[in-house]
């Protein structure tokens, strides 16, 4: 590629894509707007880097048919920052494009999609987060992950000895309101709703700064026939199936394995939300109090919603394990990993506490699962949950984009 394009494709002074965004202004453009933080996606060699691959793919298009990248990155001849940003959200890491590609490593051009779009989704999510002095726990995302929880369950012992005593968390506690015997329902309720609370704002704060950075207007923001294209994608995982015959994942074989565990841990974790709800309308209107008998409906959708994210988890642990290295990036390696193990523990000791919940074990397992859980949600924001949002941003610019060229056409 001439070093003017390379220049432009890396500073970004032509357009960044060859699709027009439909008008209005871009959200940084718009006084008031949120600042952007500097981060590692402003690195001169990984964005040179990375419009330089892309150049090649688009020279080639070999791999058009195998996800939503390929069609996108059609419609750039430059490939500017904010087209790198987009499109690493948009790829799902299916790895069908690298073990198809005739240029990818050893090649002297070196062509490694999969890798590339990891480095830069992990400087995405460093970018775009909130506040930007937290920005450091995506960079040792498993040593804060294993950190902060451990953390959190020790301040919740520490607390149940000091205000409830030894005698209460490790006493049989029985009937309607055992757990809150443990720990006040006030207590187990108020901090997980405010950092609930806490980590939407970052979230929403992230997707608003992507969807600037990415040229995207407030009009297209309440486009419901691109949201409703991108909420059908996202839930079916229309793009790990790459080319139709499944990911090229742990290894070159084509497999939809990682498809269906993540189908496992993504239901399973709707469904323990959906049981979580249940059991805050029975608390509230009907004055039921937890725990509730074995088959009532808060215990089958949580028992069977922690089932399979037991399943989905340590099933997509074994192919992380068994994968491949060279496509990965090792950030986004260890981040998986953290985030996957993170969401077992919170199942795993779900469900040993739902079976030893009339024993002296109760309130220990109590303890740890509460702990388990603050750290999952306290980490939310600043680890690899942090892909639902970006990636779903992405599938809504793509829907909009493809809406445009199928009507141009």
């Amino acid at each position: 590629m001439p070093d003017s394009k390379a220049d432009h494709a890396v500073t970004g002074v032509e357009p960044s894509n060859g699709v027009s965004n439909g008008g209005g202004h871009p959200l940084w453009s718009r006084p008031g707007s949120l600042p952007r933080p500097r981060s590692g996606l402003d690195n001169f060699d990984l964005v040179k880097d990375g419009a330089r691959q892309l150049t090649i793919c688009n020279a080639c298009r070999y791999c058009e048919g195998y996800c939503a990248v390929f069609p996108a990155l059609e419609q750039r001849r430059i490939f500017a920052k904010a087209d790198l940003t987009y499109l690493a959200n948009l790829c799902f890491d299916c790895r069908d494009c690298y073990y198809a590609c005739q240029y990818a490593p050893p090649h002297e051009f070196g062509v490694n999609i999969p890798k590339l779009m990891a480095e830069l989704r992990v400087d995405t999510y460093r970018e775009f987060t909130w506040p930007v002095m937290l920005a450091g726990l995506f960079k040792h995302n498993a040593l804060a992950v294993g950190v902060i929880t451990v953390a959190s369950m020790l301040i919740i012992l520490g607390l149940v000895l000091a205000f409830q005593g030894s005698s209460v968390l490790f006493g049989v506690h029985l009937g309607e309101g055992a757990f809150y015997r443990v720990v006040p329902f006030i207590a187990m309720t108020v901090p997980p709703s405010l950092i609930a609370l806490y980590g939407f704002a970052v979230f929403m704060i992230g997707a608003l700064r992507f969807w600037g950075e990415t040229q995207g207007s407030v009009v297209e923001l309440v486009d419901f026939s691109a949201l409703w294209r991108a909420t059908k994608d996202a839930f079916g995982l229309a793009y790990m199936k790459g080319g139709g015959a499944g990911c090229n994942y742990p290894d070159e074989k084509f497999s939809l394995s990682r498809m269906w565990f993540h189908h496992l841990v993504f239901f399973g974790f709707l469904l323990d939300l959906v049981a979580t709800s249940i059991a805050a309308l029975y608390h509230h209107f009907l004055d039921w109090q937890a725990p509730y008998p074995y088959f009532s409906l808060p215990v089958v959708f949580g028992t069977v919603g922690g089932i399979m994210l037991v399943v989905g988890t340590m099933g997509l642990l074994y192919l992380k394990w068994q994968s491949d290295r060279d496509p990965a990036h090792a950030s986004m390696f260890s981040m998986d990993v953290a985030f996957l193990v993170l969401l077992f523990l919170t199942s795993f000791t779900g469900l040993l506490l739902l079976a030893f919940r009339e024993s002296v074990a109760m309130g220990t397992l109590l303890v740890i699962h509460l702990g388990v859980v603050a750290g999952l949600f306290i980490t939310m924001p600043y680890g690899k949950f942090a892909h639902v949002v970006y990636r779903y941003a992405a599938l809504v610019r793509y829907s909009i984009e493809q809406s445009r060229v199928e009507g141009n056409g």
